[in-house]
């Protein structure tokens, strides 16, 4: 009898065993629950109703709980807690402030999980890390700049990568949707189906059109289709397995969120600061400011003006005038260059 053999195969058992115990521990006690979010702060897609309708029947079908919300103050990180995946449903323009964004920063770094129908690609543009998440933002679809019908037949062709949100679709699937093209593609996302960009009219030309894509992002799952458009998207079969198993993905092992893994900060509330006013000089377009280690300070304008605020005196004053191009001389023409910013040197406080 191999000893040594047999003491390295029980420590492998205890190992296993002890990895499933672990993964037990932390998965969550009954159904998995997953929140629709569908706030439009732009165009409203009159199909929500029957994208939020045809979920809760694919919840109640195959064993997850939906809720669903219009309310971006339920996307806290209390609330966030709840779900193992939230689902941004034709969501449109800027439905989020800048506290309930770090929130579902954090809830995605925790290991929630992200599904995005539609037009949540047409979402927080100035939002860098949602449109990372997303993978993609909205550029154009047919008839907004030619005169193409919006919604068209196309055709659309999986890729060589495997999926259970695509493994079961032919080679070639035609259907009826309003074709988006994306800009700001994130590279390091999973392509799983591709766009014929000559199946249909009009729209943005992207070479590459991709149309559904998922990835691990930031600590969590992330799924996208571009389908959705249609209120007949939710009566149609193939559609319906691709969202699910899309969703069932972004729900991932339903385990307990992990905030020690977050990264990105809360955002703290504003009762928490008050606001002292340093000076009610007269300003003529300031740019930019740097604070100094004594907290004296120097304001850059945009014509080409440093004012200097004395901290011990509270006295503002110009104390120096750059020969900056800030106007044009042309009738008609207005100039918007000028003195941008400041910067105090690295090594202020010591030269």
């Amino acid at each position: 009898m191999n000893f040594s053999k047999t003491l390295k195969n029980l420590f492998l058992l205890f190992l296993v065993v002890m990895l499933a115990f672990s993964a037990c521990k932390n998965k969550r006690e009954g159904n998995p629950k997953v929140l629709i979010f569908s706030k439009t702060a732009g165009f409203v897609h009159e199909s929500i109703p029957d994208g939020i309708a045809a979920i809760q029947k694919l919840g109640a079908e195959n064993g997850f709980d939906v809720d669903q919300t219009q309310n971006a103050e339920d996307i806290n990180e209390e609330n966030l807690a709840k779900y193992a995946a939230v689902i941004w449903l034709s969501t449109t323009g800027d439905v989020l402030d800048h506290y309930q964004e770090a929130d579902f920063e954090r809830y995605i770094q925790s290991g929630g999980g992200y599904v995005g129908i539609h037009a949540a690609a047409d979402t927080e543009y100035e939002w860098g890390w949602y449109g990372k998440l997303v993978g993609g933002y909205f550029a154009d679809h047919p008839g907004i700049n030619d005169p193409h019908p919006n919604v068209q037949k196309g055709i659309v062709t999986r890729t060589a990568e495997k999926h259970p949100s695509v493994n079961f679709l032919p080679e070639s699937w035609e259907r009826t949707d309003e074709w988006y093209s994306y800009k700001k593609v994130n590279p390091d996302t999973k392509k799983l189906l591709m766009l014929d960009e000559s199946s249909y009219q009009g729209g943005l030309d992207m070479g590459e059109h991709p149309i559904a894509w998922y990835h691990d992002f930031d600590g969590g799952r992330a799924f996208y289709t571009g389908g959705g458009h249609t209120k007949e998207s939710y009566q149609e079969e193939d559609f319906l397995k691709h969202l699910l198993a899309g969703i069932q993905y972004a729900i991932g092992e339903n385990l307990e969120l992990d905030y020690t893994a977050a990264t990105s900060k809360r955002a703290p509330e504003e009762n928490r600061f008050t606001k002292t006013y340093l000076s009610m000089g007269e300003f003529t377009e300031p740019t930019e400011m740097t604070i100094l280690p004594n907290l004296d300070i120097l304001v850059a304008q945009r014509r080409g003006e440093i004012l200097y605020f004395n901290n011990e005196t509270e006295k503002l004053e110009e104390v120096a005038k750059l020969n900056v191009y800030w106007k044009s001389e042309v009738p008609g023409v207005n100039a918007e260059e000028g003195l941008m910013g400041i910067q105090k040197d690295p090594n202020y406080a010591s030269n």
